[in-house]
């Protein structure tokens, strides 16, 4: 089986020959590099099977992509035990602030909750976000994965709070401020006033109508990943133990 799937490794290790000193040390690499590729297929399977079967709800589903890398980090994040609820926010700032882009998903029940608008930092682009930041004054928003926080009364109401998991993308959340809340530029009607959604100062804001309903689901441990193409590393790279 292994020679059909994985004709290159295959012939790099017969290459070699018999006699060389090396091929021991190849042999044992290319179980390696086999183990560690049939991982990532099951894993990916897994998780084509999980988007393939989420309910809806007459939502717009997520890109299988960005969902794919969200639900990786959820499961890590999961059994370090840094996230608690089987809730999943999924913020995709590859999309256009004219659309709705980010989803909240009970992973208990495959179930999409909300899918609503919500806006990126002034600094980090006009209609589409393009450039991010973990610096203070920024306004600028932060990548990555977030454990969401408690609840709190600010200058824009309810709010919650976020702990950026990430070291150097986007550990200064909380020291920055960054949290969900309602802002009355995240609307249809801004949309049509302005040709795009309005800016934060890097808060991932939401419609003011849906933020109590949002923050109740999502807080208290859930996870909450920002998506963004530009992203070139793994989480494990940079996760905050």
């Amino acid at each position: 089986m292994i020679y059909k799937m994985y004709p290159l490794l295959v012939f790099l290790l017969l290459s070699f020959g018999k006699d060389s000193k090396n091929t021991s040390e190849l042999k044992i690499a290319t179980t390696r590099s086999i183990a560690k590729v049939e991982k990532k297929l099951t894993v990916d399977a897994k998780i084509e099977t999980i988007y393939n079967s989420l309910n809806s709800n007459n939502f717009k589903l997520p890109e299988l992509k960005s969902f794919t890398e969200a639900l990786k980090g959820f499961y890590l994040l999961k059994e370090k035990g840094i996230i608690q609820k089987n809730i999943l926010t999924l913020v995709d700032f590859s999309l256009s602030s004219n659309t709705k882009r980010l989803w909240v998903i009970d992973m208990t029940t495959n179930t999409i909750l909300f899918n609503s608008l919500v806006a990126h930092g002034r600094n980090t682009g006009e209609e589409f976000a393009n450039t991010f930041s973990n610096l203070n004054s920024s306004f600028k928003s932060s990548l990555g994965f977030y454990a969401t926080g408690e609840i709190y009364q600010g200058k824009h109401g309810a709010s919650l709070r976020l702990d950026g998991l990430e070291r150097g993308l986007n550990d200064k959340a909380r020291e920055r401020g960054v949290v969900m809340h309602g802002a009355d530029y995240v609307s249809e009607s801004f949309i049509r006033d302005h040709k795009r959604l309005g800016r934060s100062q890097g808060c991932p804001a939401v419609p003011v109508e849906l933020t109590d309903e949002i923050i109740q689901t999502i807080k208290d441990k859930s996870c909450l990943y920002i998506y963004h193409p530009s992203r070139s590393f793994t989480m494990e790279e940079r996760l905050i133990s």
